[in-house]
């Protein structure tokens, strides 16, 4: 199949930048770095609605149920719902984006469709900000912006975890993937950090310098990034490690590391098979076929749920829950919700690494996921003891939350877009991420919405959905993880299906 990938424009001016000058490890880690860098700021520019909340809102006075003005339409009594409405749009424009980028990234130029998407991220991203020099108060407005925005963001994740999956190959991918996706939480707590210490210059300043900072990047992305291995000269990572095992332990045992799930569907994906060897592209139902595909896509639609609630909400929560007697700044709580994003970097690096020596990445989501719970409830009870309790507890359940959907948006879903069912065909990952990361987008979606409505009935009615959600989560993995343990026991070498 032809390729569709130019080489990037620094690559071709410098030859020494090619082989044989530079190794393929030197071009892994720099496609790791650009590829970190990218996301990072598109999480750094996703940030500022959650601490702008606390000042475009209502705030509860402490001895009255008075509300003070906030920014119109988001004061008043009905101030939590708008705001809760527009991260809905947003959202729910990312998650079905989502659907239709993966299908699109696995037929064109994945290094120019990434950089697309930056630059309009951050171009939407800094009109939302100038609302407030303009002096905007039109709710129409900020759906509108928060629309748009959501569709060129959803660019960015079939994108990059793509990129990544050309090259690397399963090898410990779950460690190298649980460290690269910590860009989540890195983004996470750099845009809380940049919206936080410029909101007292004006809420307009926590949009527009984020949205800098994503086109800076995505204009190194469109000048560095090179999409695939074969694109320098360089082997496919997933082909040499599938002779490296037919070499060692002969076809036979190749065959062996297919799953029941897959031997099941085998014949009646037969089809499926011929279109992949043949247009390199898979479709979307087909993707969808696929074994692992869809558990771990309604898992992860409850796991983000749980995520971008404390995403959108963590500091407005922080702002309007008393520490030690005491209610803190709009600054201090949007710096105080980076705890739990820094949990959420170990938590990540602590379940691929987990998962890789285990070889079981159902099993470890569910420890996650199950122990997550006790985390949560303790938070909710004793997170205002004290500032070293809240530090403490709140680390803790970043870890435990970010951890299994860290684990399946990366590892997981590059596993499951080069699967043995598709002989490795890379030209399907981004699609299968899409799917994967779509699902769980709507759930992303769902959870600021609900938590919006919720909330004016109390916290702790939003607690007890988070919880609710997470073991919804389990459910859904509830078969494979069995199975993974079923073939542990029997000494067999199996990942649902993955070689």
């Amino acid at each position: 199949m032809e390729s569709k990938t130019q080489l990037a424009p620094v690559l071709n001016f410098f030859p020494t930048l090619k082989p044989p000058n530079k190794t393929l490890a030197f071009h892994q880690i720099s496609v790791l770095i650009i590829t970190f860098l990218a996301y990072a700021s598109f999480h750094a520019s996703r940030k500022p609605p959650s601490i702008v909340k606390s000042v475009l809102g209502p705030k509860i006075q402490s001895n009255s149920s008075s509300f003070d003005t906030g920014w119109a339409p988001f004061n008043g009594p009905q101030g939590t719902h708008r705001l809760g409405e527009l991260d809905l749009a947003f959202l729910s424009a990312y998650s079905i984006g989502m659907y239709f980028a993966g299908h699109v990234g696995d037929r064109m130029d994945l290094r120019l469709f990434l950089a697309f998407g930056m630059m309009g991220s951050g171009v939407l991203t800094i009109i939302f900000g100038l609302g407030y020099w303009c002096n905007v108060h039109f709710l129409w407005y900020f759906m509108a912006v928060q629309v748009v925005c959501g569709l060129f963001q959803s660019i960015g994740w079939p994108c990059v975890v793509a990129v990544v999956g050309n090259w690397f190959g399963k090898t410990k991918r779950g460690l190298i993937m649980g460290v690269w996706s910590s860009h989540t939480s890195i983004g996470n707590i750099v845009g809380s950090v940049i919206a936080s210490g410029v909101l007292e210059f004006g809420w307009g300043w926590s949009f527009v310098v984020p949205g800098v900072l994503v086109i800076l990047v995505g204009l190194l992305v469109f000048l560095f990034l090179p999409v695939s291995p074969e694109d320098l000269g360089f082997g496919s990572p997933e082909k040499e490690e599938v002779e490296m095992i037919v070499e060692v332990n002969g076809m036979d045992n190749l065959e062996k590391v297919e799953s029941e799930e897959a031997g099941l569907l085998r014949t009646e994906n037969a089809d499926v098979k011929a279109d992949t060897d043949s247009l390199g592209a898979i479709g979307f139902l087909e993707a969808w076929r696929l074994p692992g595909v869809a558990p771990f896509a309604f898992c992860l639609f409850f796991s983000k749920l749980v995520s971008y609630t404390f995403l959108y909400w963590l500091p407005f929560y922080i702002r309007h829950t008393a520490v030690a007697g005491v209610h803190l700044s709009h600054k201090t709580a949007g710096n105080l919700s980076t705890i739990f994003d820094i949990g959420g970097v170990f938590g990540g690096i602590l379940a691929g690494l987990i998962s890789d020596m285990l070889e079981a990445r159902a099993v470890t989501s569910i420890a996650f996921l199950l122990l997550s719970v006790p985390a949560l409830v303790l938070y909710r009870a004793y997170g205002s003891v004290s500032m070293v309790a809240n530090i403490l507890l709140m680390f803790l359940s970043g870890l435990l939350v970010n951890g299994p959907y860290s684990l399946i948006t990366t590892a997981v879903a590059a596993d499951l877009g080069t699967q043995t069912l598709i002989r490795g065909n890379s030209r399907a990952l981004a699609t299968v991420t899409a799917i994967i990361d779509g699902t769980g987008s709507i759930g992303a979606a769902l959870g600021p919405l609900l938590a919006g409505y919720i909330s004016t009935r109390g916290w702790n009615s939003v607690f007890f959905v988070l919880i609710l959600a997470i073991f919804c989560a389990t459910l859904f993995l509830i078969r494979i993880a069995r199975t993974e343990i079923k073939e542990k026991l029997s000494g067999e070498r199996w990942f649902f299906g993955i070689s």
